[in-house]
């Protein structure tokens, strides 16, 4: 195994595109055989990172999700087909924009009151895990904000995702592919089912038996082991100190299934390399069947919803349970069903439960699109090519 190639791409990344810290372990049946990390954890550049420092994960919390609802579904408490309104009523009943039209980023998400017509089709759980619900993901939305107005700031997943049923969707359910609160939406959904709040669920039946403590839904207690965030200005493309904190934890009591968690990359490798060995631990712990694992590694998406999924720009891949699944044996070095995915500022997952091989890659710059277009696929084809596989 030669990793020289990839130290070197990791160490030019700062004066390439100005990564001002980042953190890479892989995994391969079960060893850890690479880990670099380089760069410094403050702002005044003046503590190396290290294995004790945390990231916001933003959307790298969807796989988890994904593996907290797959082991609902092998236990029988819950059924891909199920359609949600079994679990919370209020989205029985559901709106569609009449002219919703997705012409780039930043969307202008539709308003409370735009003309809408009601959904011909009901939401069911596989939908939400699909991205094909018809849900929007705008966290601004004036159901979501009285919702927290009116509790103090203090509701918690449940009531606030009941807010979410009186967004307009933005297409009929299960017609297009459309990245969306719906994984929130799945955290309420294992809180009804389980009967606890997300992050007990998440840490009695994922992080216990993994052995780890270092994920965490409130940054409170860890502030002073949270690595420091940038941010890209969008108009200048200039880089900047971004703060301590997650747009996307709606209240202080909000438990965000699609993008709440911080974690170590140490805690979320262990999670990964879980994946990657059939669902099962190192030491013979199992989190997930190993058919479940299939599960994930197969792409759902046909036809104009596919097609909505590549105008995400991920080269070769399809969409899956949750993650992106590698289609097309041509665009990269990883094997057909290798899937994972990504966060808000620019962590990376990779998992190959074919060669039984993980890549958990974390850096904190928010709004870096050269990361998802440029640093992940080159950290994939390298680590590829180090093991020769």
């Amino acid at each position: 195994m030669n990793f020289a190639p990839l130290t070197d791409y990791l160490d030019s990344l700062e004066g390439r595109y100005g990564v001002p810290a980042l953190d890479l372990k892989i995994t391969y049946n079960h060893q850890t055989v690479y880990r670099h990390m380089c760069g410094y954890a403050d702002y005044e550049r003046q503590i190396p990172l290290n294995e004790q420092h945390l990231f916001y994960l933003y959307s790298m919390t969807k796989l988890i999700t994904m593996t907290a609802v797959l082991q609902l579904i092998e236990q029988g408490r819950l059924g891909f087909y199920d359609e949600l309104r079994k679990y919370l009523p209020e989205f029985g009943i559901m709106r569609v924009a009449d002219n919703f039209v997705i012409n780039g980023f930043p969307f202008d998400w539709p308003a409370a009151d735009a003309p809408c017509h009601l959904a011909h089709n009901p939401i069911r759980i596989i939908d939400l895990m699909t991205m094909t619900a018809g849900f929007s993901y705008d966290t601004k939305a004036l159901a979501i904000r009285q919702a927290a107005e009116q509790s103090g700031g203090r509701a918690g997943t449940r009531e606030m995702v009941r807010a979410m049923a009186d967004m307009p969707l933005i297409y009929e359910p299960q017609a297009r592919w459309g990245y969306s609160l719906a994984h929130d939406v799945l955290g309420a959904v294992i809180e009804t089912v389980s009967g606890m709040t997300l992050g007990e669920y998440l840490s009695l039946n994922l992080f216990a038996p993994l052995k780890t403590s270092d994920f965490f839904f409130r940054d409170g207690p860890v502030k002073e082991r949270l690595a420091a965030q940038y941010a890209i200005d969008m108009a200048t493309g200039a880089m900047a100190a971004a703060g301590l904190s997650n747009s996307f934890q709606l209240t202080e009591a909000y438990e965000s299934g699609g993008a709440g968690l911080i974690g170590t990359t140490d805690a979320y490798s262990a999670f990964l390399e879980a994946l990657c060995n059939g669902g099962r631990a190192a030491d013979g712990t199992r989190i997930l069947s190993e058919q479940s694992v299939m599960r994930l590694s197969y792409g759902y998406l046909t036809g104009v919803m596919r097609a909505d999924f590549q105008e995400s720009g991920k080269v070769g891949y399809n969409y899956g349970l949750g993650v992106r699944v590698m289609s097309d044996p041509q665009a990269a070095k990883s094997p057909l069903g290798e899937f994972g995915w990504d966060g808000a500022a620019g962590a990376y997952s990779l998992v190959d439960p074919f060669h039984r091989l993980s890549i958990c890659y974390t850096q904190h710059v928010l709004g870096m699109r050269i990361a998802y277009d440029v640093i992940h696929p080159a950290i994939r084809d390298l680590a590829y090519e180090a093991l020769e596989l």
